[in-house]
């Protein structure tokens, strides 16, 4: 029997290399693998000319120069050891990986204040009720108003519907909150999947959700709880329940109208008014008048002072919020059944699928809010578990309220009845309990809200896209102090002020945009529903399944609405710029379909994700060219400071560096 021959392991040093330099170590071979000795030994000598080559051309950093062999002795790879700065495109592109958002610091950890961390105190039912709270408050009664008007008794069955699609978003929000449970919600989520500047793209748009709404929500409740004061026989003065933009802009457009020559019955009700408040306020300087929406400030602070103090003491106020709200709401259903009449029901969809399809938008828009709790992941007792299951419940919970109330409004009067400004009140008086309108109005919405914001802009901080000063955690309330503060201003400012009216759709076309960054992110991380998260995506391939979806839609559509699809083409064909603009967002968002489509079916890409995207960018297409103006002119705000602080400031340069 031959000896076997023993090579040792011993290191060699590379041609050309620094003393310090050494290639793998040879491993140990028996006498059987000859062939492969031979073989091996060719090969080394090949690579070591290569490396001598190499370490010839580069002499001036040959010093620096370190070399790694595999154990095939393949190509040798030479890092710099001084790397080149990334371009400016690799910087705009750059993620965070899911372990780095995972082991993220507790905020203020910089600042030497112990864990700095924020609480811990939120349960499953604690979030269940804060997204309740933020989906549910008095704006239900005018979308479902608006939209049985439109679609009649129907509308029961499109709220049904647009749960499901609204399903599609909830669940990629929850397969993300239980892959990243940290805080930012949607802005985080866009960091780990589409880079820096998504993630600030769409932090930025959160602003317009949060921020930017609350202030819409903050002057409706104003409107609510002035005409509860009326009815239990207190009254404001009416200066003080008006913004200042409002009455200068109505007094100033009576005033024309006079100087015109114009009967005053020209103008509008909210005008004269306006014209009305401005005359009778007291003058502050020259012709400028005290006027103010004041409770919609003070509702502001108060709310704002409730979060600042701990997000337990705001948990225990939603909860008890949300425990009024749905008493009221069964109230509502309870006493409403007695005046149901089977015959408001027919017939069941009078204008047809395309006047149910009219409501499609506002009813989607009821819905919006459940994305809020996934903010106050590090505030949750077990956020990988309980977001998921908190986001479901809620959404459960709160579409068998909608198509209860609806069948019980549509039931008690006829759906004609239900086009009106206020349909809350009117259907109180139905019932003849005015006084539950201004309970039901209690906004837990402007509560929930307010939590988010700062929590994003903490988030936001500490990867260095904000100041550091938004990452700084109160040492006893454990709460974003220094957020929470100019998110109070940011809200009660304008409200005392200003009238929001037309931010009201340019608040849904930010957060539609959220939702389908979500949506394409999990398409991005998990398209083929392989992640280890606790809760994930269920995968179904769309392979077939996503063109048979549009086919299915285009028939329908062709079938049961083709006024709009006249409508569309007499747009298109008209050439006139004014009209084809107006077609621009639906254009391109036909175009991505079938982009979409035929990306799906090579890649299989999981389908409920697609439906998803589909669902939220269709209906940002309905929001009109408008407010896509607005909505890019606010993005280009966002990007000039993007560019001048936050992309110089961006902890990824630090690591980029190393």
């Amino acid at each position: 029997m031959p000896r076997r021959a023993r090579f040792h392991t011993r290191p060699e040093k590379t041609v050309g290399a620094p003393p310090d330099a050494f290639s793998v170590a040879r491993p140990r071979l028996s006498l059987h693998g000859a062939l492969s000795v031979a073989y091996l030994s060719v090969c080394r000598k090949k690579a070591r000319a290569k490396r001598a080559v190499a370490c010839s051309s580069r002499a001036h950093d040959a010093a620096a120069a370190h070399y790694s062999v595999s154990f095939a002795l393949s190509k040798p790879i030479t890092p710099l050891s001084t790397p080149l700065p990334p371009s400016r495109a690799s910087t705009l592109f750059r993620r965070k990986s899911i372990a780095q958002l995972q082991a993220s610091p507790p905020a203020d950890a910089h600042a030497g204040t112990g864990d700095g961390g924020l609480a811990r105190h939120l349960t499953v039912r604690d979030l269940t009720a804060l997204g309740i709270a933020a989906v549910i408050g008095a704006g239900i009664f005018s979308t479902i108003g608006n939209a049985s008007h439109d679609g009649g008794p129907a509308v029961s069955l499109l709220f049904v519907f647009t749960a499901v699609a609204c399903a599609f978003s909830a669940l990629c929000y929850a397969q993300f909150a239980a892959t990243i449970p940290v805080s930012g919600s949607a802005y985080t989520y866009a960091y780990a999947s589409f880079g820096e500047l998504a993630a600030w793209i769409i932090g930025w748009a959160l602003i317009m959700e949060y921020a930017v709404g609350n202030i819409v929500v903050a002057i409706s409740w104003s409107d609510y709880f002035t005409g509860l004061l009326d009815g239990i026989g207190m009254h404001m003065p009416d200066y003080l329940t008006l913004g200042t933009q409002s009455a200068y802009k109505g007094y100033h457009d009576v005033l024309a109208l006079m100087q015109a020559g114009q009967p005053l019955s020209e103008a509008s009700p909210a005008q004269l008014d306006a014209y009305r408040i401005w005359n009778s306020a007291p003058s502050l300087f020259g012709d400028f008048k005290l006027v103010c929406d004041l409770p919609a400030f003070l509702i502001t602070v108060l709310v704002t002072a409730l979060v600042y103090i701990g997000i337990k003491e705001s948990k225990t106020a939603s909860n008890l919020l949300v425990l009024l709200k749905l008493a009221v709401v069964a109230v509502v259903i309870a006493v409403g059944a007695f005046y149901v009449k089977s015959a408001n029901w027919t017939p069941f969809a009078p204008n047809g699928v395309g006047g149910v399809l009219k409501g499609v938008s506002a009813v989607f828009f009821a819905y919006i809010g459940f994305d809020a709790i996934s903010t106050t992941a590090e505030e949750c007792n077990n956020p990988q578990r309980d977001l998921p299951r908190a986001m479901i419940y809620a959404l459960v919970i709160c579409t068998v309220l909608y198509v209860v109330i609806t069948l019980v409004l549509t039931g008690m009067v006829s759906y004609k009845e239900l086009g009106v400004g206020d349909p809350l009140s009117f259907v109180f008086k139905k019932v003849g309990v005015d006084w539950l309108a201004g309970v039901v109005a209690v906004s837990a919405v402007l509560l929930v809200f307010q939590i988010g914001q700062p929590r994003i802009w903490l988030t936001m901080s500490r990867d260095g896209l904000l100041p550091p000063v938004f990452a700084k955690v109160h040492p006893r309330f454990h709460t974003p102090s220094f957020s929470t503060i100019v998110t109070g201003l940011f809200v009660g400012v304008p409200a005392l002020l200003l009238n929001m009216d037309l931010v009201i759709d340019l608040t849904s076309i930010g957060t539609l945009f959220a939702f389908a960054l979500v949506c394409g992110g999990i398409l991005v991380i998990d398209p083929y529903g392989r992640s280890d998260a606790r809760f994930k995506v269920p995968y179904v391939s769309g392979r077939f399944l996503v063109p048979a979806v549009l086919l299915v839609g285009a028939v329908l559509l062709w079938n049961y609405n083709r006024p709009a699809i006249n409508e569309f083409w007499g747009a298109f064909s008209s050439g006139s710029y004014e009209q084809f603009r107006h077609l621009i967002p639906m254009i391109v968002f036909l175009l991505f379909c079938v982009g979409l489509a035929v990306v799906s079916f090579t890649k299989r890409l999981s389908l409920l994700p697609v439906l998803g995207l589909l669902t939220n960018l269709y209906l940002m297409t309905q929001l009109g060219i408008s407010n896509w103006i607005l909505f890019f002119g606010w993005l280009i705000i966002g990007l000039a400071i993007y560019f001048s602080y936050s992309n110089k400031h961006s902890k990824l340069n630090a690591v980029a560096s190393r």
